[in-house]
């Protein structure tokens, strides 16, 4: 079976550094599913405005050409324990296939387009859609249920310093998310250097920041991406 996008995902987030690592965690980062011309189709999505969540299949469309690994290391285990890929959402996987719950904002086909505007992706700019689902609660929710070693661990929020300067340069939709996605700690699990400065491209600047020993995150400047 050959499979090609129908769609691709738009969104501030313009690496994978920085993009939340489950969707759902940071609800007040926005983006845009469009359409593909050939599937650019006000009929093949009639009626999905009727449902508040979609599901999204994916491709990791920024991760290397290394193959697939049996065994690979999660962030919220620290990156220092192996568990089996198929226990986890690691992007090193056979088919490189991701698959995202958001909330759908809102259907638009005006203007000769298909997009759908939704919030909380886990992706970034740029990132092939394969297929479009609508989430069913009844048959997709399922609660008090074992998640393996999910259950035994939880991510350390930072405490984020974002000078009034800096918060000046985005609008205040995106500093909220901001906020969010700097929280959840972006860097590299196995990175604990407070001198390090680490940049994530978010929108049209380069967002720079320190972590300090005792968690607490300092953005340090904001470049224009032009600039760079």
């Amino acid at each position: 079976m050959e499979i090609k996008p129908i769609a691709y995902y738009y969104t501030k987030l313009r690496s994978k550094f920085g993009v939340p690592r489950q969707s759902g965690l940071v609800p007040e980062l926005q983006g845009k599913v469009v359409l593909e011309p050939e599937y650019c189709k006000p009929d093949a999505v009639r009626g999905l405005g009727g449902f508040d969540y979609i599901w999204l299949v994916w491709g990791f469309s920024q991760v290397g050409e290394e193959g697939w690994k049996a065994l690979v290391r999660p962030p919220l285990l620290g990156g220092n324990s192996y568990v089996g890929v198929f226990a986890t959402r690691s992007p090193f996987r056979p088919n490189r296939l991701g698959l995202s719950s958001v909330r759908l904002l809102n259907v638009d086909t005006g203007g000769g387009n298909v997009v759908l505007h939704v919030s909380g992706a886990d992706l970034a700019d740029g990132t092939p859609i394969y297929d479009i689902k609508p989430y069913v609660e009844y048959s997709d929710a399922h609660n008090g249920v074992r998640c393996g070693f999910v259950d035994n661990k939880e991510w350390r929020k930072l405490s984020v310093i974002f000078p009034e300067h800096l918060r000046a340069l985005f609008s205040s939709d995106d500093v909220e998310a901001l906020y969010k996605i700097l929280e959840l700690d972006p860097r590299p699990q196995y990175h604990d250097d407070p001198e390090r400065i680490y940049g994530m491209p978010f929108g049209g600047h380069d967002v720079r920041f320190k972590v300090s020993k005792d968690g607490v995150l300092e953005v340090v400047e904001c470049l224009a991406l032009s600039s760079i």
